[in-house]
Formats: C-alpha cells, structure tokens, sequence
C-alpha cells in the first residue's frame, strides 16, 4: 500500500490481502453462499445508525456495507467472473440510462414521472432475457422480511388494479396508523403466545393471495 493510493484502492488491496494464502483464515473460507446474510445484517445496522442520526456510526455501517460489495468482487476477481471496476461501470451506465431526464432530452413533471419511466427502461431492459418480467407482481426479492413483501404485492397489484384503493379516508390520520401498528403487534404476540412464527403465517397468506392475484392476472390479459 502506498500514500498515492486512492482510498477504494486501499481497500480493494487490502481484501485481497486478506484473501491471499497467507492471509485471514476465516476471510479465505469465504464464499458468496456465506457472505449472503452478512449484507442484510449491515443495511439493518446502517438502518439503527440512521434512525439514531448516529453519523459517527453511519460512517462505520457504511464502510461495512462497502465491504461486503469489496468481498463478493475479490471473490469474482478470482474467478475471473466479475471485478469491482465492472461493477462500478455496470451501475454509472444503469443510473445515465435510467435518468434520461438528466443525462438526455426525455421530459417528466414531477416525481410520479420519474418513477414511470425509472418501471419503463427497467422492464425494456429486462426483455429477451431471462430476468423479463411477465407479470406486474415480478421484481420483489423473495427474502425481503414478510411485513415489506406484503406492502410492496399490495403497492405493485394496486398499481395493475388487481385490488382497489380501498383506504380509508381519515388514513393520513396519525390515530390510524397508530391503531393500526397497535394491531399488527397483537397478531404478532397473539401467534407467538400459541407458538406460531407471525412471519412464516403472512408468507404463507401472502403465498395464497399472489397465487390468486396471478391467476386475476391471467384472467384479464386473456380476456384483452
């Protein structure tokens, strides 16, 4: 290492470092399959350091997350699959192609705009290949925690009008969403005192309602 060294250069060396035959034996075991668990961990740390204002900590949570990027890169490097400039260069070309509104002549009004054509270019991208999305309900990660898959099946089938907008009106109201909360925890506790897990209850309603909603889907774009 050297004093001209940028400061991602250090780290990259030093990960290789780490990764050599004579470095860390716990690092050398390493592989993706591991290290997949270990990056919800830090965004979640990251997440206590924000809610905390804790920009001591952030730095810290940051630098941790940035490190499990650095780890899955000098594994691809050593399988000459992937390296850590490929994946810096892969995300300024999605960010430019995405944001045709600042780096070229696409016009949007207003915020609803941008996330419209953010869904367009990413589904154009996706075509022909094995990752195109067939339905409105693709794209969620399947290990997201079950509460945040439930909101993000209802967000995607209400904006393909598989299901209505049903709120109601005082919803912005802090007293709702408060009640609200207060029930989602007594169904929590509720499953816990007969011994249930709450999150493997919701996967497996949320299982039932996106088969259903599927199948809805099915149904209309048949009948088109």
């Amino acid at each position: 290492m050297t004093e001209q060294q940028t400061p991602i250069q250090k780290v990259l060396e030093i990960m290789a470092r780490l990764r050599a035959p004579d470095g860390c034996p716990w690092d050398k075991e390493q592989n993706h399959q591991s290290l997949r668990f270990h990056a919800v961990e830090e965004v979640y740390e990251l997440i206590d350091a924000i809610e905390a204002n804790d920009e001591h900590e952030m730095v810290e949570e940051l630098g941790d997350l940035l490190l499990q990027v650095v780890f899955h890169c000098q594994l691809g490097k050593e399988r000459d699959a992937f390296h850590f400039d490929q994946v810096c260069n892969t995300l300024s070309e999605k960010l430019i192609r995405r944001h045709p509104h600042v780096f070229g002549d696409t016009k949007v009004k207003d915020v609803d705009g941008v996330w419209a054509n953010w869904e367009k270019i990413k589904r154009e991208e996706k075509e022909g290949t094995h990752l195109e999305r067939s339905s409105a309900l693709d794209g969620i990660p399947r290990h997201l925690p079950a509460l945040q898959y439930a909101e993000k099946l209802a967000k995607k089938a209400r904006k393909a009008k598989l299901i209505a907008s049903d709120v109601p009106a005082d919803a912005t109201l802090p007293a709702f969403p408060e009640a609200l909360g207060a029930q989602l925890l007594d169904l929590a506790m509720n499953a816990q005192a007969k011994g249930w897990s709450a999150e493997m209850l919701l996967r497996e309603a949320i299982r039932k309602k996106e088969t259903e909603l599927r199948a809805q889907e099915s149904d209309t774009v048949a009948e088109r």
